[in-house]
């Protein structure tokens, strides 16, 4: 089991802030609950940091929760490779753990793979549509990116001034092609004339790259820029904040990060994973061992208040993301490669 910690002292300050929501102490392994009335053990395999206040924090804030509820012995990981995620499951079958929750896409096949090999083990995949021929032992969490975009790309057009919005990327996948697609969607549903562009940074942890193309986009004209970036954003946040003349706006992913551009930033899409993961393993515990858990704006998503923005606007996004929770608006999840 791997250790490390942020160097990024402002990551280290807002991951402090989030933390306080829970009670588990930062280490590995971290174990908690009563498992003389207990018998499931749950470890969580991570493949960053839980320091970096964005995608694996919140999983491992979600983790520290089983705790208390429903009061489980818990274990993690972090920093995994693909090449080693194998390796680590087994260890944690070798320990005790029947319960394995492996958070990223990278890890789905082969947390499949090995579920086949163990069916007396309980394995949490995460992707990005339901697994086809998933084993009976498998829970799986569909992200389900895609609908949050659908409001930040209605967001986004409403807002801007130029006409042109962009959308800031790390890797060419297919949950990437659909929040772009979702956001087309979105502006084609409101019948506004706004162009997107969307521009992929090739990783989701450099902010240089980030702002080069950043930068890029705000010369062209683009004066709202969604970001699906990790500590790519940082790079984000400092290049909207140079821009002049005129202000240009940014929305992130994950956790709130008002406090990098605050007289830049319109919202974030929140995810909370707690929510998810409890009522799983409650699940589990009362003898369902696999099944589909969708995400999306009834399960584990939110869009954060609109900031900078006029009060018309605002009424409009909380009507859009009240249909999307209720179903009145689909969005299609289009995995479509952007030409």
């Amino acid at each position: 089991m791997r250790r490390r910690f942020s160097v990024t002292i402002v990551l280290l300050l807002l991951f402090t802030l989030v933390l306080t929501q829970c009670a588990a102490p930062p280490s590995a392994p971290t174990t908690g609950g009563d498992q003389t009335a207990k018998p499931y053990k749950f470890a969580a395999i991570f493949p960053g940091v839980i320091t970096d206040a964005d995608y694996n924090t919140l999983a491992y804030i979600g983790v520290t929760s089983l705790q208390k509820d429903p009061g489980i012995d818990t274990a993690y990981s972090e920093s995994v490779a693909v090449p080693d995620v194998e390796r680590v499951m087994r260890e944690y079958i070798a320990d005790g753990y029947n319960i394995i929750f492996t958070h990223g896409g990278q890890f789905f096949s082969q947390t499949l793979t090995l579920a086949k090999e163990f069916p007396d083990v309980n394995f949490i995949a995460e992707g990005d549509a339901p697994a086809k021929d998933a084993p009976p032992n498998v829970w799986v969490i569909d992200r389900n990116f895609h609908v949050g975009f659908y409001g930040i790309g209605a967001l986004a057009a409403m807002q801007t001034q130029t006409g042109k919005i962009g959308y800031l990327g790390g890797l060419t996948l297919p949950f990437s092609y659909a929040e772009v697609h979702a956001m087309e969607q979105a502006i084609s549903d409101l019948g506004l004339d706004v162009e997107l562009k969307p521009v992929w940074v090739g990783n989701f942890n450099d902010p240089t790259k980030a702002r080069e193309l950043a930068d890029a986009m705000i010369a062209d004209g683009v004066d709202v820029i969604a970001g699906s970036l990790n500590l790519g954003m940082l790079g984000v946040f400092e290049a909207v904040k140079s821009a002049s003349p005129n202000t240009v706006w940014v929305t992130a992913k994950y956790t709130d990060k008002s406090n990098f551009a605050p007289d830049n930033y319109l919202t974030s899409l929140l995810y909370d994973f707690g929510g998810p993961l409890r009522a799983i393993v409650r699940n589990i515990m009362d003898g369902q061992t696999g099944g589909y858990y969708p995400l999306g704006f009834d399960t584990g998503v939110s869009l954060q208040e609109p900031q900078h923005v006029s009060a018309d606007i605002s009424a409009k996004i909380k009507s859009i993301t009240s249909d999307l929770a209720s179903g009145k608006i689909i969005v299609k999840k289009n995995i479509e490669a952007i030409k």
